[in-house]
């Protein structure tokens, strides 16, 4: 099989961390282009603006839109009305409206749209929705806490408005939890927001689920030391544990077998069958609960915070 020529647009911590590796190890596709305004890619055609890519390079039929949240959606509006599949780094977009515009423009095109979701991809998230299966929960716990000097140095634009601040790795955790256990939705938020910025650097979230059960979460940017990344899922069967994001697995205190961690080969093996299939995937439940809690929550000012 020929693989499919595909552009990242975006050359961050996250394109070189994650997107290019993935993208080099996968038989699906092959990096044709690069489009960012400060970084390039070795070996490929670079480009300043997605303008000009689209334009000269007619025969790359796919990208990867790794841009932050702000800036993303005309990007996204630009390749889908040039024909080309697009994939798009968590989270999709700063408004719930904005992805389902894009979603209804990609219908329109004929291409693929596909809101990706990293964490569902960690190896233990999957056997852990199976376990749950048929069980009752009856509480679920989410510890999300991190230090954001050492996972987003210098990105100021986390901190403006649409950035997210600390629900940009609190999502993660929210797409996992959509993605193993019914339907939720929010009742309550507590949002910490320094002096001198403009998104939450913590967050207390209340969650009910229509099954009955709460869900309390906890996202916190000030963790020093052994980072936190758990959910616990109390049920009639016992206590199912995703620890370290979703990459390992324990129930009762018994681990169970790791799978590999791949979470972004995973991404493109699901993005090149979408666009085989000629279908999109834009789940947008991680980014209601956000938007909810934006809506219904509290805010409290702590003091500034300096990098």
């Amino acid at each position: 099989m020929t693989p499919t020529r595909i552009a990242v647009v975006g050359v961050g911590k996250i394109a070189r961390d994650q997107h290019l590796p993935s993208i080099a190890r996968s038989s699906a596709f092959e990096l044709a282009a690069a489009v960012s305004r400060h970084g390039s890619v070795d070996g490929v055609d670079n480009f300043t603006d997605i303008e000009t890519f689209l334009k000269e390079r007619r025969d790359v039929p796919a990208v990867a839109l790794c841009a932050p949240p702000m800036p993303r959606y005309d990007m996204a509006v630009s390749a889908l009305k040039a024909g080309r599949h697009v994939l798009l780094e968590k989270p999709p977009g700063t408004t719930v409206g904005e992805v389902e515009a894009l979603t209804e423009l990609a219908r329109e095109h004929g291409v693929s749209l596909f809101a990706t979701w990293h964490s569902r991809f960690a190896p233990a998230v999957e056997p852990a929705r199976q376990w749950l299966f048929g069980k009752t929960i009856r509480h679920v716990e989410i510890v999300w806490k991190e230090d954001v000097r050492r996972w987003h140095p210098g990105q100021a634009w986390i901190w403006e408005a649409g950035g997210f601040g600390v629900f940009d790795p609190g999502i993660n955790a929210l797409s996992i939890l959509t993605a193993i256990v019914p339907s939720v939705f929010v009742t309550g938020a507590s949002l910490e927001v320094p002096e001198n910025r403009k998104m939450p650097i913590g967050v207390e979230l209340s969650m009910k689920s229509l099954a009955g059960f709460d869900v309390d979460a906890v996202f916190d940017w000030r963790q020093e030391g052994p980072q936190t990344w758990e959910i616990r899922i109390d049920t009639d069967a016992g206590a199912l544990v995703l620890a370290d994001g979703g990459s390992r697995m324990s129930v009762d205190g018994e681990a169970r077998p790791d799978g590999l961690e791949a979470e972004y080969d995973g991404i493109y093996e699901r993005f090149a069958a979408l666009m085989k299939a000629g279908k999109s995937d834009v789940d947008i439940a991680p980014l209601k609960l956000v938007a909810d809690a934006f809506l219904v929550g509290r805010q409290v000012d702590v003091e500034p915070f300096h990098e």
